[in-house]
């Protein structure tokens, strides 16, 4: 296992403190071949699949016992699907998947200090895991994250820094924090635990993949509906799925359909001009989307997302903020209270099925990303 360089392909070892190559490329993870015989018997979080999971040498997991989040069986818009309700980890959301896999490669490389930026609960899932591991944290947030997720993460004793401005200004200022826009780690800087450019954090999401197919019995879905910002779980759901068919234990890869806010989608932009850019990209203009943890106007990870739903025969549907709200209501009326990001692919399995994405008879599953009670 490996970090490598996606545009010069440049390889380091897992011990090296970069979260970006020093030629300004995205670092990501070596793929591995699932196998099943190597599972950790009797760890019911998500560190069964330590094995399968590329961290420094000796890492400790910095754990909260996160993972296994259920699989229920429900019916939404007349199609049978599976919810998984990732809404209910430790800190509110699937983030917990990336913190506990980034703050136990943090803490494995001697960090004391960390830096993130964030809409809302990818800072809460750091904030609380740098708690557990006694890491030093700062979280960027622009102005508008709403109350109660500023009140999570200053309860981890996080120190939060409200940045004027959108998303994409919060993060600018956290990359100023941590010495700009390069890769090597200026030893009186702290370690940028960016879950967008991290690729350690990606490392975790992928475990997403791993239980659906344990919880299925075995199999693969045929289609998954994923929320799709940054692109952390779709990048890991597409990690975990081709590592698990690599290695033999599933026959096929599932359609894996991006979910984006009418009002912010620049990865359904993309694939469908086929120009993978990030350049000149803005926030939306308008009111703020109401899913604003997907409404990321220029993901670092554009060109990959897209590259990998074209790979595995993806696609990328958009849904109206009064969609939103109306899968949200329908979500809570059957006792799941979740955030609008989190009802956003839910909303999107009627378009989905319109556009002949998703066909009868087929398993569909459905990530519930976020607690509602982080959206007051």
């Amino acid at each position: 296992m490996s970090l490598y360089c996606l545009a010069c392909r440049q390889s380091y070892s897992l011990s090296e403190p970069l979260w970006r190559c020093p030629c300004g490329g995205l670092l990501d993870l070596s793929e591995v071949a699932f196998d099943r015989t190597r599972l950790e018997p009797g760890q019911a979080s998500l560190w069964r699949y330590r094995p399968a999971l590329p961290l420094a040498e000796g890492a400790v997991p910095v754990s909260l016992g996160e993972g296994n989040t259920p699989l229920v069986q429900d019916t939404l818009a007349g199609v049978p699907v599976y919810l998984k309700l990732e809404f209910l980890f430790p800190s509110g959301s699937y983030k917990d998947r990336g913190a506990t896999t980034l703050v136990t490669q943090a803490r494995a490389l001697g960090r004391s200090h960390v830096v993130e930026d964030s809409s809302g609960n990818a800072g809460a899932a750091l904030a609380a895991y740098c708690s557990r591991a006694g890491i030093a944290c700062d979280i960027y947030v622009p102005a508008s994250v709403p109350a109660a997720k500023l009140a999570q993460i200053a309860s981890y004793g996080a120190r939060i820094v409200r940045v004027p401005g959108s998303r994409e200004e919060a993060a600018r200022a956290a990359l100023e924090a941590v010495g700009g826009p390069h890769g090597t780690l200026p030893p009186d800087r702290p370690y940028y635990a960016s879950h967008s450019w991290n690729p350690f954090f990606l490392a975790g999401t992928k475990t997403f993949a791993y239980e659906v197919w344990e919880q299925l019995g075995g199999r693969a879905p045929e289609a998954v509906l994923l929320p799709t910002g940054n692109g952390t779980l779709l990048l890991g759901a597409a990690r975990g799925f081709r590592e698990l068919y690599v290695g033999g234990v599933i026959t096929h890869l599932p359609r894996l359909i991006a979910v984006q806010s009418a009002a912010c989608a620049p990865v359904f932009e993309a694939f469908q001009a086929d120009e993978p850019k990030t350049a000149n990209r803005k926030p939306p203009t308008a009111n703020p989307p109401l899913a604003s943890g997907i409404a990321i106007a220029a993901p670092v990870r554009l060109a990959q997302m897209v590259e990998t739903l074209r790979r595995e025969g993806g696609a990328v549907v958009t849904v109206a903020d009064a969609d939103i709200r109306a899968a949200q209501a329908a979500l809570a009326r059957r006792g799941l209270y979740v955030e609008p990001t989190g009802a956003a692919a839910a909303a999107a399995v009627q378009p989905a099925r319109e556009r002949g994405l998703i066909e009868p008879g087929q398993t569909v599953v459905i990530p519930l990303t976020g607690s509602g009670l982080k959206s007051g």
